[in-house]
């Protein structure tokens, strides 16, 4: 006699099928919202770089200042205040993007902080060893006097995932304080609201990332959000096909089980 077929065997198979055919639906459906946020990203990209360019001013309206619009800026600057941000790579180099406040108006303090553009980690010297503290890196002289300034605005200093230290030390801190002993701070972000303090500036709610060509040896290249959303379309196709690939599976499976149990019903007790 043929050895009968495992009850707990089928019930098992099932369970995992179901909960496979639940899994790679579920990813197929994240790639789906995935793709809508890259398609209001886009969108928002688009509207913004369609707009006028702005003028920035101490009484320019915030409503205006939205992402990706150009913008201009005419003040001094103010190197001071200069921070350097940690961690930015460009085409695979180490580096730091230089941010300084353009001072709008003197007696209001007004200020609007501007991302100059990007520079290389400074490295130690063959054969020295490193300092006890981040190496300084040179930094291009700043223009005197009134200056324009042109770029896209961001609403804020875009984020870079913090790394602290095993000991728990946040190694990326603003001073409290700026202008600080010791050189250019290095930090890894830079909220708005935390910079205003520790300069006593009045900043504008924006960031302006400088695109001019000043000859001053900064990189303007700055990096864009990923907008493929046909990449998510089709990543969420092919769990979509493991999914129905598993719920055939399932179906198989169950109808199988259906079956056997029909023959066991037919055959009846034997005496």
């Amino acid at each position: 006699m043929a050895r009968p077929h495992s009850t707990r065997y089928t019930i098992a198979a099932l369970l995992l099928l179901g909960a496979a055919v639940v899994i790679l639906a579920s990813l197929g459906q994240w790639q789906l919202r995935r793709g809508d946020e890259r398609r209001a990203i886009l969108a928002a990209i688009e509207a913004g770089r369609k707009q006028a360019p702005l003028q920035l001013t101490p009484a320019t309206d915030p409503a205006g200042m939205t992402a990706w619009r150009a913008a201009e800026a005419t003040g001094v600057w103010q190197p001071q205040f200069s921070v350097l941000l940690d961690n930015r790579n460009h085409d695979g180099r180490p580096g730091y993007w230089l941010a300084m406040p353009l001072l709008l108006d003197a007696g209001a303090g007004r200020a609007v902080l501007v991302l100059r553009g990007w520079l290389p980690r400074a490295l130690p010297a063959p054969g020295q060893p490193a300092g006890p503290g981040p190496a300084q890196p040179a930094l291009p002289a700043t223009p005197e006097g009134q200056q324009t300034v042109t770029g896209e605005l961001s609403p804020r200093v875009p984020r870079l995932f913090e790394i602290w230290s095993l000991g728990g030390a946040e190694q990326s801190a603003l001073p409290a304080a700026l202008p600080a002993a010791g050189g250019v701070p290095q930090v890894q972000n830079l909220p708005l609201d935390a910079y205003a303090r520790a300069t006593g500036l009045a900043l504008l709610p924006t960031v302006l990332m400088q695109s001019d060509g000043a000859d001053d040896g900064l990189v303007r290249d700055w990096p864009q959000p990923s907008v493929d959303f046909q990449q998510n379309t089709s990543y969420a196709v092919q769990w979509f096909a493991f999914a129905s690939i598993a719920a055939i599976a399932w179906l198989v499976v169950l109808g199988g089980a259906v079956r056997r149990m029909r023959r066991r019903a037919a055959d009846g007790p034997r005496s």
